[in-house]
């Protein structure tokens, strides 16, 4: 007897069991299920003995595809020799000193310009107002910043015309490049000690050099110290001559609130109201910044 005439009997059986149990109040979704069952049962047993797909359908496989590649990824290899000749000696060294140089650039050019003097006086004026964390410090330091290149700019188009672009060009080496971008600074940190030569004197006697008759005579290395230690030397005098209208606010608050007896009240608290409708009334942020402009020679 074939596979569809069993099945065929045994749906017609379930259905006669069906009508049965749902005589004695069966659930109907018994005998629903159950045809389902026996259907989908007997269906994949007549599919599995059939040895072909139905027409129009595609067979499955488990192979990959010939055509499709695995991403490369390459090999990154360092490799370290050792040095045959003197040229190779010299050449490592080099770059050796200009990752050294590009590393303390930062540092370098905030030290050599006028940001040091526009950074501790901005300082200054925030802690003579009393203020904690407004403005915030990034602030300050990025008005310091854009006023260090709106001062330098001119030095700076001196090193670039002189110094990077004849040698990007290749037609100085970097040593003439040194020299061409050093010379500018020079001339900038000097001028701006106003003949004061007092720290280059000093800075002389502790390294037993002679006395230098020119400033060409001056090392980099003695000029860069001097001009710091003079550049917080006019930051500091700045700063005292920008507090002293403050702290006489202050000092006026506080005797006021001894005379009424109020000892426990912070006459800060009370007092920087005041010294802010001062600083907004003169125009504070306009004036200081055009007395700093005015401040650096040029």
């Amino acid at each position: 007897m074939s596979l569809q005439k069993q099945s065929s009997r045994l749906i017609r059986y379930l259905i006669i069991v069906g009508k049965a149990e749902m005589k004695s109040r069966k659930s109907f979704k018994v005998l629903f299920l159950t045809l389902a069952l026996v259907i989908f049962t007997q269906g994949g047993l007549l599919f599995a003995q059939s040895n072909t797909f139905p027409q129009g359908s595609t067979q499955g496989t488990t192979q990959m595809n010939q055509n499709v590649r695995a991403s490369v990824v390459p090999n990154v290899a360092v490799q370290i020799t050792e040095p045959q000749t003197g040229k190779e000696v010299a050449f490592s060294v080099r770059l050796l000193l200009l990752l050294t140089i590009l590393t303390l650039a930062p540092s370098i050019l905030i030290l050599v310009t006028c940001f040091l003097r526009f950074s501790i006086v901005l300082d200054f004026i925030k802690r003579a107002l009393s203020l904690q964390q407004v403005p915030p410090t990034s602030v300050l330091n990025g008005i310091a910043f854009f006023m260090t290149v709106f001062v330098m700019w001119p030095t700076f188009t001196k090193v670039y015309d002189n110094a990077y672009k004849p040698l990007s060009n290749n037609e100085i080496t970097i040593e003439q490049a040194y020299h061409e971008a050093e010379a500018p600074l020079r001339m900038f940190m000097y001028g701006q000690m106003a003949g004061d030569t007092s720290y280059i004197k000093m800075f002389m006697n502790m390294a037993k050099l002679e006395k230098p008759n020119t400033l060409a005579d001056v090392p980099t290395y003695i000029l860069v110290p001097a001009y710091i230690l003079h550049e917080l030397t006019v930051a500091f005098k700045i700063g005292v001559i920008l507090y002293i209208p403050f702290i006489i606010i202050d000092m006026v608050v506080a005797s006021i609130l001894m005379a009424m007896g109020m000892m426990m009240l912070p006459p800060v608290q009370i007092s920087m109201p005041f010294k802010l409708i001062l600083f907004v009334l003169v125009d504070g942020w306009g004036l200081l910044t055009q007395q700093l402009f005015n401040s650096v020679i040029r």
